[in-house]
């Protein structure tokens, strides 16, 4: 069986750089260009030392020998990727947050109209897509749901997206908003955070963090806590490399690593 030929948009970046090393440590995955709008050189050395692979400032440039592309850059650069992978044949897996509704249409509809697929997470560490499913079981049985999130100061939204995709499964297992109560006094607005169906949400940033996020249940008398953390960046690459897998077994729009994690 031939290798999946990967390209890896944003390549230069802290995550396309971890994107990399992984397709190029990976049996039966190949490395075959980068774009990045960043570039200033036309090739980058391969992490295992074994070649270069060409690197474009244009993603369509980059797409002509991909059968994955795979981003993790953000929602512009996201709905690049789908637009120019999608029509060349190649198939996407898509990692960026903050993506729109209109977003997700289009890729629906590229994916439907080229046969390909597309593959969008909010987060594809495994532990954290265990986590919302663990939350969507757990919500049922509480009234109350706080939601802390943590990630690095450079990170562009808030909240993030797996603190909204696990506020949603809380929303979904529970079928009903759970109580948001407000502060009589609230001595700094915005101390309690936003609201998501009932969950409210705490979302802070600071150096030294990747991901964390942190979900209390309360009813009378117990509170249950559900957490995860990223350590570092290479916690989501197996989840990746799951995902440039299943790629070729389906086409259209699937959202959520959960779907291939078969929850």
């Amino acid at each position: 069986m031939a290798d999946i030929k990967v390209v890896v948009n944003g390549v230069l970046g802290k995550m396309g750089q971890e994107v990399l090393n992984a397709v190029d440590n990976t049996q039966g995955m190949k490395p075959v260009g980068g774009s990045d709008i960043a570039a200033t050189i036309d090739q980058i050395p391969l992490p295992t030392g074994e070649g270069f692979i060409p690197v474009f400032q244009d993603i369509k440039d980059a797409v002509k020998e991909a059968d994955v592309v795979v981003d993790f850059t953000n929602a512009s650069g996201a709905k690049s990727v789908m637009q120019a992978a999608s029509p060349a044949g190649a198939n996407c897996v898509i990692g960026s947050t903050g993506l729109s509704e209109e977003t997700f249409k289009i890729a629906e509809t590229l994916a439907e109209s080229n046969n390909t697929s597309i593959i969008i997470a909010p987060n594809f560490a495994m532990g954290a897509v265990l986590m919302s499913h663990l939350v969507k079981e757990a919500a049922r049985f509480f009234d109350y749901a706080d939601l802390t999130e943590v990630h690095h100061e450079a990170k562009i939204d808030a909240p993030s997206g797996t603190a909204i995709a696990i506020a949603q499964a809380a929303a979904d297992g529970k079928n009903s908003d759970f109580n948001a109560p407000n502060a009589e006094k609230q001595l700094i607005e915005g101390t309690r955070g936003g609201v998501h169906g009932g969950v409210v949400i705490h979302s802070g940033r600071m150096p030294g963090r990747v991901a964390h996020h942190e979900m209390v249940f309360g009813s009378l008398g117990q509170t249950l806590t559900i957490r995860h953390d990223s350590i570092n960046r290479e916690s989501f690459m197996p989840g990746v490399i799951m995902a440039i897998k299943a790629t070729s077994a389906s086409t259209g729009l699937t959202v959520g690593l959960d779907k291939i994690m078969g929850l």
